[in-house]
Protein backbone atom coordinates (compact mmCIF):
# COMPACT_ATOMS: atom_id res chain seq x y z
CA UNK A 1 0.00 0.00 0.00
CA UNK A 2 2.80 2.45 0.85
CA UNK A 3 4.54 2.22 -2.50
CA UNK A 4 1.19 2.10 -4.27
CA UNK A 5 0.45 5.67 -3.16
CA UNK A 6 3.74 6.84 -4.62
CA UNK A 7 3.28 4.94 -7.86
CA UNK A 8 -0.18 6.47 -8.31
CA UNK A 9 0.86 10.02 -7.37
CA UNK A 10 0.87 12.37 -10.34
CA UNK A 11 4.17 13.81 -11.46
CA UNK A 12 4.28 17.39 -10.22
CA UNK A 13 2.43 16.59 -7.00
CA UNK A 14 3.91 17.31 -3.58
CA UNK A 15 5.03 14.18 -1.73
CA UNK A 16 6.78 13.08 1.42
CA UNK A 17 9.07 10.04 1.19
CA UNK A 18 10.85 8.16 3.98
CA UNK A 19 13.86 6.23 2.72
CA UNK A 20 16.85 4.33 4.05
CA UNK A 21 20.33 5.87 4.23
CA UNK A 22 23.74 4.70 5.47
CA UNK A 23 23.35 1.18 4.08
CA UNK A 24 19.90 0.84 5.64
CA UNK A 25 20.98 1.68 9.20
CA UNK A 26 18.90 4.87 9.34
CA UNK A 27 15.99 6.48 7.56
CA UNK A 28 15.33 10.08 6.59
CA UNK A 29 12.48 12.03 5.02
CA UNK A 30 12.28 14.27 2.00
CA UNK A 31 9.38 16.51 1.06
CA UNK A 32 9.00 18.16 -2.31
CA UNK A 33 7.66 17.83 -5.83
CA UNK A 34 7.67 14.42 -7.50
CA UNK A 35 9.59 15.13 -10.70
CA UNK A 36 10.18 11.65 -12.15
CA UNK A 37 9.52 8.01 -11.39
CA UNK A 38 10.63 4.71 -12.87
CA UNK A 39 10.39 1.14 -11.61
CA UNK A 40 13.91 1.56 -10.17
CA UNK A 41 13.89 5.07 -8.67
CA UNK A 42 12.08 8.34 -8.12
CA UNK A 43 13.21 11.97 -7.99
CA UNK A 44 11.91 14.66 -5.67
CA UNK A 45 12.62 18.36 -6.18
CA UNK A 46 13.23 20.19 -2.90
CA UNK A 47 14.25 23.75 -2.02
CA UNK A 48 17.85 22.49 -1.95
CA UNK A 49 17.82 20.58 -5.23
CA UNK A 50 16.88 17.17 -6.59
CA UNK A 51 16.95 14.00 -4.49
CA UNK A 52 17.15 10.68 -6.37
CA UNK A 53 15.89 7.71 -4.34
CA UNK A 54 16.16 4.04 -5.32
CA UNK A 55 12.74 2.39 -4.96
CA UNK A 56 14.34 -0.40 -2.92
CA UNK A 57 15.24 2.17 -0.24
CA UNK A 58 11.73 3.62 0.08
CA UNK A 59 10.11 2.77 3.41
CA UNK A 60 6.97 4.93 3.13
CA UNK A 61 5.58 7.79 1.11
CA UNK A 62 2.44 9.60 0.14
CA UNK A 63 1.11 12.72 -1.55
CA UNK A 64 0.67 15.70 0.78
CA UNK A 65 -1.19 19.01 0.47
CA UNK A 66 0.54 22.01 -1.10
CA UNK A 67 2.86 23.99 1.15
CA UNK A 68 1.15 26.79 3.06
CA UNK A 69 1.69 30.28 1.77
CA UNK A 70 4.36 32.23 3.58
CA UNK A 71 3.10 34.83 5.98
CA UNK A 72 4.04 38.45 5.67
CA UNK A 73 5.69 40.05 8.63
Amino acid sequence: MTLERLTRAALGSRVVVRYLIEDGDRATDVIGILSSRTAESLSVLTHDGRVDIPMGDVVAGKPVPPAPERRRR
